[in-house]
């Protein structure tokens, strides 16, 4: 990469991750008023409303081979880890889930080892384990600080990074001849109808918008989580993906837990010994897998 691509490259890491860092206490002031079902569904709702003016716009420039890969790169990217990640948080907190997401470059890496033929070194199999230490931690570790027996909503999250590891490596390898914006904004297009579908057909959203008092604020927030996280912040990171690495991109979670951690602390949240060394875990497992 060039002096100005790296840069810009940064730059763009930077602004990923401060956004997605906000993302899961969005998803915690959501999940007040309507299930976890409903905030997924929402999340990709109104990220599928605000792009799609530019992915109209964007379909002349597409083959008849590349929607269903657009579509399969929307169901692991966003639509899937919408609902995971909103479930989980039912059982942790937003804090917690934002640490957890420093796995993905660790899948990154060793989804892109077994399917795409990239090579990791030893000190890289060092940072796995370190990470996934890191994990067994966390899920251990209760929001009361007490170690009470595994968490199983964190393997919901685990799962999301796997697909987050899984579409990086997709974008990078299958879909290089697409532009970010289109790949963006069509991926979540052509997932849009299937998340609203299942707002109004399978859950009870109109019922809790009309009755919660709280309805609209957390409408708000989640509109705001669709319209950020999901659709800029994605249009941001395939970008970076296209300019730099899969293994680089991911590290956009070196920045987003200490972000999430900061809303979480604010919201009144607590973090103990056991996430403490959780978190130095992962980002530490992160460190090693990623370094040259």
């Amino acid at each position: 990469m060039s002096e100005s691509t790296k840069g810009n490259a940064v730059f763009l890491l930077i602004v990923c991750s401060l956004i997605w860092g906000t993302s899961f206490i969005l998803i915690k002031q959501g999940l007040k008023v309507f299930a976890p079902d409903e905030v997924g569904a929402l999340r990709v709702s109104a990220a599928a409303l605000f792009l799609l003016p530019v992915a109209l716009f964007k379909l002349r420039e597409l083959k008849t081979a590349h929607f269903p890969k657009l579509f399969l790169s929307g169901l692991m990217g966003i639509f899937i880890p919408s609902f995971l990640f909103a479930l989980a948080q039912t059982r942790m907190d937003s804090s917690i889930a934002g640490i957890l997401n420093t796995l993905t470059p660790i899948f990154t890496m060793i989804v892109g080892a077994m399917l795409f033929q990239q090579r990791f070194r030893v000190v890289a199999v060092v940072g796995i384990v370190l990470g996934f230490a890191g994990t067994f931690m966390l899920m251990l570790s209760r929001s009361g600080g007490n170690v009470e027996g595994i968490n199983l909503y964190a393997l919901l999250i685990v799962i999301a990074c796997v697909l987050y590891g899984t579409n990086l490596n997709f974008i990078k390898f299958k879909i290089a001849d697409i532009g970010s914006l289109a790949i963006t904004s069509v991926s979540v297009l052509l997932i849009g109808p299937l998340a609203m579908m299942y707002l109004f057909v399978f859950t009870d959203f109109t019922t809790t918008f009309s009755a919660h008092a709280g309805a609209w604020t957390a409408l708000g927030y989640i509109v705001l989580l669709g319209m950020l996280s999901t659709a800029l912040a994605s249009f941001l990171f395939n970008r970076l993906v296209k300019i730099s690495t899969p293994l680089f991109a991911s590290s956009v979670t070196y920045v987003m837990p200490v972000v999430a951690v900061m809303w979480g602390v604010l919201d009144g949240e607590r973090l103990y010994l056991g996430h403490y060394i959780g978190m130095a875990a992962i980002i530490g497992g992160v460190y090693l897998a990623n370094r040259k």
